[in-house]
């Protein structure tokens, strides 16, 4: 099995942030279960990202909608970001991790959403709505580190935009046969024995989930 996992921390090398802490764990777990598997990393932070831009995306995106020759430096924006989406769709199981900044994803993440969100692609348009079209048993499983928590049903359950966001667009739009979720959280008000009291209990559960046949 083909898995794809995506660091989106801008500070990926140090081991000092839970989530980077939490990818070593899932990776120790890969090569324990499965050391024949192909497990390819990238970090978001360390690569060039097509963005969404008047001179990025946008133009190009625009041109190809009217049949416009891109210029050599949109040719190679679009050489990016179709390299990024060949990437995507050629792994079934998908590892997303990244802590949260100001209650969302991190913005390199964002942009990379934005490269594999592409119409006829992973999802297409019809009358009734869009349908995805991802569903040859793609999963996604999020590793996500945070300094508050988010499951106490209180004023901060709200605003848990970052997996419902996630799970939404993998799910919902893409066709995503599966979700899942690991949590450390409440960094910055538990100890640490805490938060991997949690979380590593949650990755055993999820970890099965995500490979299980």
């Amino acid at each position: 099995m083909k898995t794809l996992l995506i660091n989106a921390h801008p500070d990926f090398t140090n081991r000092n942030h839970f989530s980077v802490q939490l990818q070593e764990k899932f990776i120790e777990k890969v090569k324990h279960e499965f050391p024949d598997d192909e497990l390819t990393i990238i970090n978001l932070y360390e690569l060039d990202i097509p963005r969404i831009e008047a001179d990025g995306l946008l133009a190009i995106w625009n041109k190809q909608k009217s049949d416009i020759a891109l210029n050599p430096t949109e040719a190679e924006i679009a050489k990016q970001s179709a390299a990024l989406l060949t990437q995507f769709k050629d792994h079934h199981r998908i590892v997303i991790s990244t802590p949260l900044h100001n209650f969302n994803i991190t913005s390199r993440l964002k942009d990379y959403m934005d490269n594999i969100l592409i119409a006829r692609e992973t999802f297409k348009y019809t009358e009734s709505g869009s349908v995805g079209l991802m569903t040859d048993d793609y999963r996604l499983l999020l590793l996500q580190a945070s300094g508050g928590i988010y499951t106490n049903n209180d004023r901060y359950t709200a605003l848990d935009f970052a997996p419902n966001y996630l799970k939404e667009m993998f799910t919902n739009i893409m066709g995503f046969s599966q979700f899942d979720l690991v949590r450390a959280q409440g960094t910055d008000i538990l100890s640490a024995d805490q938060v991997w009291e949690h979380a590593n209990l949650d990755l055993e559960k999820a970890f099965r989930h995500f490979y299980e046949n």
